[in-house]
């Protein structure tokens, strides 16, 4: 009889958590930050629980796996539309590499010594700190690097002509409607400024815009909330197309 009641539990801890982290979304597949790597702790705990635990009624761990998955949902949702709330909850990236040089207090900050730091650039398949012009740690642990001009791919000191500028990283402006006003004061950007740039790709509000930049040499990219696809991809496993 126990023996029956743990199938029929683990089955059902099986598909709960299956249900809730599909209405979650890929995010907490596709990466995994501190937030993500507790909630994965947490959820695999009380779905043990679920699956094993004899002593307690079944429809007691079930409602707290439920609540749990409903409380990160609101979470998760809280931190898409709060940009504050984001960085407090997931943290944000960390500037590690600036033009060749170590930033040792913001790798203390993050906790990296500089073996795990070489580790991640030769995963970029970069072997020399002194070839990085940035190198950004993610929130997900991951290492982010632009090269220096001269080395990326086709060394330019080969080809022997002029170095290039460098796009250099983006500044964020808009991130999910919301205007970052101390980066349009540091580009010397008004609001309106902005408005009439953004007139130029169509767009009337802030926000219709789910994220816009600028570079270094003032070139913008801007995404809207509405794609506008001429075609739409099926990538689903059953598409015999693809």
């Amino acid at each position: 009889m126990e023996f029956l009641e743990v199938i029929i539990q683990t089955v059902l801890a099986f598909f709960t958590i299956l249900f809730v982290t599909r209405l979650l979304g890929r995010q907490q597949i596709s990466q995994l930050t501190l937030y993500e790597y507790i909630n994965g702790i947490t959820f695999g705990s009380i779905a043990a629980n679920l699956a094993t635990d004899l002593n307690q009624k079944t429809y007691q761990h079930l409602v707290g796996l439920v609540l749990f998955g409903a409380l990160t949902g609101l979470v998760s949702y809280i931190s898409l539309k709060n940009r504050p709330f984001r960085k407090v909850v997931e943290g944000e990236p960390i500037l590690a590499i600036h033009e060749g040089k170590l930033l040792e207090q913001n790798l203390n900050k993050a906790r990296y010594s500089v073996d795990e730091l070489n580790e991640l650039l030769r995963k970029k398949d970069c072997f020399n700190i002194n070839d990085v012009q940035y190198g950004i740690l993610e929130i997900n642990g991951d290492l982010s690097i632009i090269k220096k001009p001269e080395k990326d791919n086709v060394k330019i000191e080969d080809l022997a002509i002029t170095k290039p500028k460098g796009d250099g990283i983006a500044t964020e402006l808009i991130i999910g409607g919301q205007i970052i006003y101390e980066n349009l004061q540091k580009k010397n950007l008004k609001g309106k400024d902005l408005l009439k740039i953004l007139k130029n790709y169509n767009v009337k509000e802030v926000s219709e815009v789910m994220y816009c930049t600028i570079d270094t040499n003032g070139n913008f990219y801007v995404d809207t909330y509405h794609d506008n696809l001429q075609e739409k991809v099926d990538f689903s496993e059953d598409n015999e197309n693809v």
